[in-house]
This record gives C-alpha cells, structure tokens and sequence, in this order.
C-alpha cells in the first residue's frame, strides 16, 4: 500500500530576501513527501537551513520558487483558520506563558474552533482533556506554567497542538533545552502520537542518536548538498549519513550510529554476548581502536560474559582478563598484535 504524503514539495527553493530586490538562496530543488503517521527527523549542521525550511512549510515565510501541498491543497490556498485545523507548530523558543495554568495554555490550542470569544463547550474540554492525557501532562494541569520543568513545559506546548486536533505537527527542535530522560520521554511521546493517532510530524533537532533511533524518516540538510532523505537505516548504510556529518576529527561510525572524536585505527575483532560486545565495542572505539568482523589476521575478543573477556592473538594464544578496564589496560601497554611475554 503507498503511504499518503501529508505534505508535499515541488521544485521548492528556500531562502530569505536580501536588500534591492536581491535573495538569498538556502536550498533550491527540493521534491519532499512528508507521510503520514511517521516520525521524520530533519538533522543539519548549525546554518544548514533547518529553521528556515520549517518556517516555510509552516508558511511564516514564503517560498522563493516551487510548490507546497497540505493534504493535497496548496499551502498558499488556506486561509489562517484552516492552517490551523491542520497544522500544529511547536517553536523552540521557551514559552514566556508562566502567569497561567497548564489547563489554560492548552485550551489557548481550542482558538480555531471557538472564535473571537474563547468560549469553552463540553467537547472543547473534552479535547483538552484528551490532550492533557495524551502528552502525560494532566496530572499537572491546575499548576502555572512558570512552576515546571523545561520537560514538562514542552509537553504541555505538545499537547496545546494536540488540543487543535491536526493531523500534522511540525516542531523546532523540541528537546534543545531538554536533560537526556525528558529529551527521550519527548521522543517517545511524539513517536506514540504518530503511530496511535496517525499524527505526522516532522522535527527539527540536533539529537542525532534520537533520531537515528526513533525516526522513521531522516531529512538531511548541508549548505551546497542536494537534500537526502529516506529511512535513518538505508541513509547510513549507503553512507549518505557519514558524507553529510563527517568533518575534520570527526567520523560517523557506521557500526554504532554514533561520532567518534578520532579515526578508530587498529582493528579487533568482537564476537560472543550482545550487550558485552556492544559496549567493548564502545570502550575500543574510546581508545583508539576499530572493532570489525573476526578475521584470523586480527586480534579478536570473545565476549563471553562482563567478567570473562577472551583475546585471541593471530599466532593462536589466548588470554582471558576479568573486566573491560583490564582489557583496555593490557591493549594500550603491549602490542595488540602479539600475546604479552
């Protein structure tokens, strides 16, 4: 079954006008779906043009050429109050909204529906509720907003765009001001979101395991490269991700999902228990080192268990050390190569 773009980019060109008629062009060319009921993580450098597409399919600002579609509409069709019975937007500014409830800031998403005059009816308050609920902020709502964390206030901006009851939510780097546990819970929630209630939603971040993790969908952006996109998986084993993220120092480990700080250089082999393996993988790469597939050239470890760690030499001799530290002390005081004396 082909999955339904929710929005949809023709020959877009982004940008910003300049002084005397002059334009700035960010991105030129992009043919983008957004589908439906997924999570698309969009991942770029600082001045790649991530806030600057988000505020065009937001419609803040115009397009400098090409074409956006909502739900098969163009954008430039909908009028304000239609926008935002489609289009939930959550900036990354923190909310300045401290003097009212969370119940209060919800309900400010109810304004399509209820006009000028803001007033709540029975199913109004449902939906709050619901959105409340939702985001795992109801057991809060009586309190203001100035006494929560930095979690707890973007989930309350989160179900403020749920309380609007659009299909698709676009958000600008929600988990920036976010500790590691509120950064996942976020990530989750939108991640839920898409797949019980059929959201779409697109994200801005810099979280890059997150995203890698949780997306369904990557956009990746660089000044002067064509945008690519598809499943974090098909992005990194084409090696798409590491050509977008790679600088000076720094290199993308395919194996890991993760930046290392230094080009790993000898490699060890790792075979055996899972969880050990993944994190000797993690110390080895730390300290200098590639793990790789087992080869009878290489020096590998048969990770056994956390207490039982088995180094086999290319010449045959074996040696068993009782902690991942004991391992890092024996590969970085002898040489890998050949047993010790």
């Amino acid at each position: 079954m082909k999955l339904q773009p929710a929005i949809e980019t023709t020959g877009l060109s982004i940008g910003y006008p300049l002084k005397k008629g002059a334009k700035k062009v960010v991105h030129e060319g992009l043919d983008l779906q957004l589908i439906s009921g997924a999570v698309t993580c969009l991942l770029g450098l600082n001045g790649a043009g991530k806030s600057t597409l988000l505020r065009t399919l937001c419609g803040f600002q115009p397009p400098l050429k090409g074409e956006i579609r909502l739900l098969g509409k163009p954008l430039k069709n909908y009028s304000q109050t239609t926008f935002s019975l489609t289009v939930g937007v959550v900036l990354t500014e923190k909310t300045s909204a401290g003097g009212i409830t969370v119940y209060d800031l919800v309900s400010l998403g109810r304004h399509p529906y209820t006009g000028f005059f803001g007033q709540l009816k029975p199913h109004d308050r449902a939906v709050i509720e619901e959105a409340l609920q939702a985001a795992g902020i109801a057991h809060k709502a009586q309190q203001y907003v100035g006494e929560l964390s930095d979690g707890e206030r973007q989930k309350v901006m989160i179900a403020k765009a749920l309380a609007q009851e659009c299909p698709i939510i676009l958000l600008d780097e929600p988990t920036a001001f976010l500790d590691v546990t509120s950064r996942i819970e976020t990530m989750i929630l939108l991640r839920k979101l898409a797949k019980e209630q059929g959201k779409t939603i697109l994200l801005s971040t810099h979280d890059m395991e997150s995203a890698i993790q949780m997306g369904d969908y990557l956009w990746l952006l660089e000044k002067e490269k064509p945008m690519a996109c598809g499943t974090p998986e098909d992005l990194i084993l084409s090696g798409q991700f590491e050509s977008y993220f790679k600088k000076e120092g720094i290199l993308f480990d395919s194996s890991t999902g993760k930046l290392s700080a230094r080009r790993p250089g000898i490699p060890v082999g790792i075979e055996g228990d899972f969880l050990t393996a993944y994190w000797v993988g993690n110390a080895l790469v730390r300290n200098g080192f590639k793990p790789s597939p087992v080869r009878k050239e290489y020096i590998h470890i048969d990770c056994r268990g956390r207490e039982h760690l088995v180094i086999t030499y290319p010449t045959g001799s074996t040696l068993e050390v009782p902690s991942v530290e004991a391992l890092l002390t024996l590969l970085n005081t002898t040489d890998p190569l050949c047993p010790t004396p």
